[in-house]
Order: C-alpha cells, then structure tokens, then sequence
C-alpha cells in the first residue's frame, strides 16, 4: 500500500501519496562517463575505441580495462532502411580455389537476402589491435555479423564480439572453440570413410593419408573415417602411412615424397583436401608413377582444381557454395534475433569418381 508523506514547502503542510521509485535500467556506459572515469579527455577514449595507435599504452590499457569493466558497446552505426545489412567475411590462409567457391555462395547469398559481404584476410584484420578494440570497430563499422572460414578465433575475440553484439558464424572451423559457438561445415567423418572404402572396394589394401593439421577438428575427423573404414574391412592401420600438416600443395608433396620412397609404398592415398592430392600427384609424377595405374589418388573438397587436374582427381565433394549460403543466412538470422534449432550444420559430403583411382597393380578385378 502507498503510505503518506508530509511534504513540507512554502511553509503549507500538504499530504501526497509517496509510491515507492521505479527501478531503472542501469545507464549504459558512454565515451563522456570512460573518460571521467580514466580522468582523459573523449577523443582520447574514441582513439581507443576505433584502434587508433597514437595513445600511450599505459593510458590504452587503461581505457581498455575501463570499457571492458563497463562492457561498453558502441552505439549502432544507423543506416537508412534501404541500406544493405553488411557481414565482415574473414578467410584464414591463402585465397586459393576453396575459398573462392565459398565467397561466391556467400555473395549470392548476400545478393538475395540484400546483404553486402565485405571480404578480408583474417589475420590481416586481428594484427595490430586487441579484441576489444577489433569488436567495437566492427560494431562502429555497422557489420551485423562475422563469418569466419577455415579459422579460429581465440577466447577473447569471441567474448569480445559478443559484449559487441555483433553474431559470429564459424565455416568448416579448424577447431570449435566453444559449444555455444555457431558453426557450418560438412560430414568429414563420413567424407574420410567413403573415399577409404571406395579404394578398399577397387581391392586396395595399403592405403595412406595425408592431411592437414593434427588438430584440426575437420581434420581429425576425417582421419577417424579413413580409420574406420580401415577397421571394418580388417585392414590394420599403419602408423607410418598418416601424415598430417596443413591443407597445401607443398605438403601433399613432401608427403607423398615420403611415403612413395618407403620400402612397402602404398598403392593407393586419401588426400585431405584437393591441393594435397595434387601435390602427392605431383610427388608420383616425379618418381615416374602412373596415376592410377601405379597410384591412386583421392582429394576433398571438389574445387575447380579437381577437375582441371590431369587426370581429373576423384575427390569426396564438399558442397562449398550451399555453406556459404547457409553461412550467411544463419548469421543474418542471428541479427535478427532468431533463435536457431541447433548450432552446428553439417551437410553432406558425396563421393565423386573420376580418373585417379583404379584397382591396384597387378589386380585385373576389384575385391570383392
């Protein structure tokens, strides 16, 4: 019940009703209140806040250690409502044949949603700034989300884009840093497995792979379907025939190399990706191997390198352009503050046959 108050003014005694006061939302912190509370001037925390490198690094850290106390978020860059949503697209590594099918599935993604992509290198973007300054530049920039391709992000710059608002949206991420973290990818287990069965099917037994970095999650997958596959048709694996390091030419090449000088070569090698079947082409070529009459081969991804390779590469396909889209509509999603059914999508992985896999030497038919 409201209780009266005596309220005494102008020497009139007055009853009024006192209700107790409303609580109000904490007043979201501004560059006038950081900079009171660092005891600088605004601009000086506005250089911060947009990266600017002409602030002592004491007094950086300062203002740093004052935003992220008061979780600052800069105000929404307001664009006309006929203006394109913007998404900040980050490819790790080289712009090879991968990421352009990628960026091309984005694109037209964007096109028809009325979204621009705004394309960079990732670690060109991260160098030079903290994550806290990164994340609001991106917020003061007006990007409504973030997809990363074929990267990691560390802790902080997740954390960071999130106090930011800005939705973050991981493709065929290399690690997963955190659950909650939304990704895209592909079926990589069952990509390792049915490449690895397609040759033990043509009558292979000593069968090899090659893939990028040991603690890729992608990559570890797939290496546990080649393992499976292995298992199931009672095959032991050897640990002499895995080799791991990076998604390259040069690596598929000096994998190959290795493994085709060894005493008991094998007759057949899974490559992680189309640029590694390449290079252990390459490494076959070199040592006078016939592909597949000597060696086969097979890749994944099915980039347009695949097909231009001689002989056309028989690769596990990854539907490239369908996780762009799928990318760029799930971050827009997230924008608009939907919620999602799941944070992970994986689409499928087929296989695709070309002409760099054939029974073994010395076999006339597939086992069967």
């Amino acid at each position: 019940m409201p209780r009266l108050r005596l309220v005494r003014g102008g020497g009139t005694a007055l009853g009024a009703l006192e209700r107790p006061a409303a609580r109000r939302p904490a007043a979201r912190a501004t560059l006038a209140t950081i900079a009171a509370s660092a005891g600088v001037s605004v601009a000086t925390v506005s250089k911060v806040v947009n990266g600017r490198d002409d602030v002592a690094a004491g007094t950086r850290a300062l203002v740093e250690e004052l935003l992220r106390r008061h979780d600052y978020v800069p105000p929404s860059t307001r664009r006309p409502s006929t203006a394109p949503a913007t998404v900040e697209l980050l490819i790790h590594g080289a712009f090879g044949a991968y990421s352009t099918q990628v960026i091309e599935g984005l694109v037209h993604a964007g096109a028809e949603a009325g979204a621009s992509v705004v394309v960079g290198a990732l670690d060109d973007r991260l160098s030079g700034t903290t994550p806290q300054a990164w994340a609001r530049r991106l917020a003061a920039a007006g990007r409504v989300g973030v997809i990363v391709v074929t990267g990691a992000l560390t802790q902080a710059h997740i954390h960071a884009l999130a106090l930011a608002g800005v939705p973050l949206v991981l493709m065929d991420p290399l690690n997963l840093p955190r659950a909650e973290v939304t990704s895209v990818g592909s079926t990589n287990f069952a990509g390792g497995m049915t490449a690895t069965q397609h040759l033990i099917g043509l009558g292979h037994r000593d069968i090899a792979y090659v893939g990028g970095p040991p603690t890729a999650g992608c990559n570890q997958a797939r290496l546990h379907g080649y393992r499976a596959a292995l298992e199931t048709a009672g095959i032991t694996a050897r640990p002499e025939y895995v080799h791991g390091e990076d998604f390259s030419y040069d690596v598929g090449r000096r994998a190959g190399a290795a493994l085709l000088d060894l005493p008991a070569r094998p007759t057949a090698i899974v490559g992680g990706s189309d640029t590694i079947a390449l290079g252990i082409m390459e490494a076959a070529r070199v040592r006078g191997l016939r592909i597949p009459d000597e060696l086969s081969v097979t890749g994944f991804d099915d980039t347009e390198v695949a097909t231009m390779a001689a002989p056309p590469l028989t690769v596990i396909r990854q539907p490239l352009r369908e996780m762009g889209r799928v990318a760029l509509k799930t971050v827009l999603r997230l924008a608009a503050g939907e919620r999602l059914d799941s944070h992970h999508v994986e689409l499928a992985t087929e296989l695709v046959v070309r002409s760099t896999t054939a029974p073994p030497p010395g076999a006339r038919f597939p086992a069967p």
